[in-house]
């Protein structure tokens, strides 16, 4: 998975943030500041699509978008792949571990310990 630029992130962060599935008007209505065609937001909707992180469904003589994943999902599969990269793992790790808040730290030792 790819890290989101430009369009494409502007596009994702307001189908994360929507309570249901969105068409492409409601897309390039929510995005209308930036000025551009109702036309490009379907190219971005369809280029996401295409990289899987949008599902479309009928909606009348429309298409809805909703994402695959949640934001939060798709930031761990970006944190993975870019741990994943590290020739040393357990340095790269120790480097985060110390680039967070105490309260980021805690909600790490938290995840880390599992429920309880």
């Amino acid at each position: 998975m790819e890290r989101l630029q430009g369009l494409e992130r502007a596009a994702m962060e307001v189908v994360w943030g929507a309570p249901a599935p969105l068409t492409a008007r409601e897309v390039a209505d929510a995005l209308a500041d930036r000025g551009l065609a109702y036309t490009t937001w379907l190219t971005v909707l369809g280029r996401l699509e295409r990289k899987g992180l949008l599902v479309r469904s009928k909606v009348g003589r429309a298409f809805a978008y909703t994402a695959v994943a949640s934001r939060e999902d798709h930031i761990a599969v970006l944190m993975q792949q870019a741990l994943g990269q590290a020739d040393d793992r357990v340095a790269a790790l120790q480097h985060f571990a110390r680039s967070v808040s105490p309260a980021e730290a805690a909600a790490l030792r938290t995840a880390l310990d599992g429920p309880t």
